[in-house]
């Protein structure tokens, strides 16, 4: 079978790395530094603590190892770029055939993850549940109090606990961004104009969810999501655009994220440039994480 082909009947991809259990060696970080852009590797190389690079690496070895495997484009033929507010794209070698192809990345917590469809807008994104890292639930939810409307807020604090609020925070958070992501356009998006109503009010870990619908500027949009916890406290959110909600589909069910390994990361990769023996200096020498972790806050909005 011809490889363009093949490429045009792929389903939609959900793909999830465990990167803060991840602990490269020399030689493991060298290898992943060298089947990246040079771009990306001064990059991350940027970043001033190891979970951060390691999240951020995660992210673009996964969009080269999509296209690699799915698209059937040679690793080191790969040219990606990104969009004039962050969002990484495919500048060359898309077959033909399959114009539609989006995928997108997220990293925070202990996760990156990724999400493809060969037809529709995608976006995705990944947050974890965890305490404010200075002040009370109650101040947080003050100075956040603009990003959501009155219904959202009643949903967020209609739950019974101080963890279980926070928990719906921050599921309501992994959509909006989801949306954000999936049409791309970064800072500055007026997220009031965006409502959620969730459905079921509580999940559970290893399922996916599509019951929960939007609203823009107080109107239906044709827009589906899907929702799972990874695990306990990692909400993932997948906004899918040009969707017939009306219509039945392969999306009502949603898709799985599949937990990779770091050999499933790197399976496709071929080295792109030469190897630097500074990288993994730089890189052993940063701490893990702050002393203090004063915000749960991602790293970047747009990865």
């Amino acid at each position: 079978m011809h490889p363009l082909r093949r490429a045009v009947v792929m389903e939609g991809v959900r793909w999830a790395f465990p990167c803060a259990r991840w602990t490269p060696g020399r030689d493991d970080w060298s290898l992943c530094a060298r089947c990246v852009q040079p771009e990306e590797k001064q990059r991350i190389a940027q970043f001033m603590f190891t979970r951060d690079a390691k999240a951020a690496m995660a992210g673009r070895l996964l969009i080269r190892k999509l296209i690699a495997e799915k698209l059937l484009i040679p690793w080191d033929k790969i040219q990606l770029d990104r969009t004039a507010k962050g969002k990484p794209f495919l500048v060359s070698g898309i077959p033909p055939n399959l114009p539609n192809f989006n995928f997108n990345v997220s990293h925070q917590g202990d996760f990156a993850v990724l999400a493809a469809e060969p037809e529709l807008q995608v976006g995705v994104d990944i947050m974890k549940t965890d305490r404010p890292g200075s002040g009370s639930t109650e101040e947080f939810f003050r100075i956040m109090h603009r990003q959501f409307t009155q219904r959202e807020w009643h949903s967020i604090k209609s739950m019974g606990s101080d963890w279980a609020q926070l928990d719906m925070f921050y599921r309501h958070w992994a959509l909006k961004e989801s949306f954000i992501k999936a049409i791309g356009v970064g800072l500055g998006f007026n997220l009031q104009r965006i409502e959620f109503g969730v459905l079921p009010l509580h999940m559970e870990p290893g399922k996916v969810y599509t019951q929960t619908k939007m609203l823009l500027d107080e109107e239906v949009e044709n827009w589906s999501f899907e929702e799972m916890l990874l695990d306990e406290k990692h909400h993932v959110a997948v906004a899918l655009g040009g969707t017939d909600t009306n219509k039945p589909s392969k999306l009502q069910n949603g898709t799985l994220f599949t937990l990779l390994t770091y050999k499933d990361l790197v399976a496709s990769a071929v080295p792109i440039t030469p190897e630097d023996p500074h990288y993994w200096d730089n890189f052993y020498s940063k701490p893990e994480i702050p002393q203090r972790q004063s915000s749960t806050a991602k790293t970047e909005t747009i990865t």
